[in-house]
């Protein structure tokens, strides 16, 4: 009787301590999935020096093409024949590059024709640059020497247009961009000043639109007059951001005979 009742303690004993090693592991399993949770946590809150929030689409300030892992996505047509663009992505290299690569595979221009008689629309969210190809030539050059942050690309339409039941043809790009760490913050990103370009037919020759101390907010399209508003933030305090309780004045450029916008307002 003793025998078995020992037995049975034993046995007892044996399950409580296994009880407590599995116990032990989970508590262990727990903590450490807890740990890594913080951690993330505090990486995806983490604030930039200037107090904002980090989770910005930002590049550095100081590097070249070629150190950044890049992506060609899409050639868009253009309504020039022999004038091609093809468009340049950050490229996330993580577990998730197949999931980002499959959406951004697509048919880019497909987003927004026609913003304005004559020109496409092309949002960008990690467009780092654009190529220019010229198939006569067979020459490729970029639009921007260095990594930016190009925000909207509007380019002359592959479908023929019209306006005012006219044919319409255009034979320029514009684009409006972060294109240089204004706030001297060693980021480039939504917090610097947003300039808007004019590039000719071969993306050859650049011309800056509104001065350097604004930033670009919005534009709006006048087709009686055929003409762009844009719509931009002083930086009256020099301190290379747009802030709330800055001036905000108009532009107007002919996107007959486009050049350096003129102020409005």
């Amino acid at each position: 009787m003793l025998n078995r009742l020992f037995k049975l303690f034993s046995l007892s004993n044996g399950i409580i301590v296994c009880q407590l090693i599995l116990l032990c592991i989970l508590v262990s399993c727990h903590s450490k999935k807890d740990e890594q949770a913080e951690e993330q946590i505090r990486t995806t809150t983490s604030a930039s020096s200037n107090g904002k929030d980090s989770i910005v689409n930002s590049i550095k300030g100081n590097v070249s093409l070629n150190q950044i892992a890049t992506l060609p996505n899409f050639v868009l047509l253009t309504g020039l024949t022999d004038h091609r663009l093809v468009t340049v992505y950050k490229s996330r290299v993580d577990e998730n590059l197949k999931k980002w690569n499959k959406q951004y595979n697509g048919n880019e221009s497909s987003g927004r024709e026609h913003f304005m008689p004559g020109m496409d629309i092309l949002y960008g969210y990690n467009l780092l640059n654009i190529g220019h190809y010229d198939l006569k030539s067979e020459k490729l050059n970029f639009l921007f020497d260095h990594p930016a942050l190009i925000k909207t690309l509007y380019y002359p339409s592959f479908v023929q247009d019209s306006l005012d039941k006219k044919p319409i043809n255009r034979n320029y790009y514009l684009i409006s961009v972060y294109d240089k760490d204004t706030n001297k913050d060693t980021l480039i990103n939504r917090y610097d000043l947003r300039r808007f370009y004019l590039f000719d037919a071969s993306a050859s020759v650049k011309t800056q639109l509104i001065p350097d101390d604004y930033s670009a907010l919005r534009s709006q399209y006048d087709s009686k007059n055929d003409v762009m508003y844009i719509f931009a933030i002083q930086d009256t305090n020099k301190n290379g951001t747009g802030e709330i309780n800055e001036p905000i004045h108009i532009f107007w450029m002919s996107l007959k005979n486009p050049g350096v916008a003129k102020r409005l307002y």
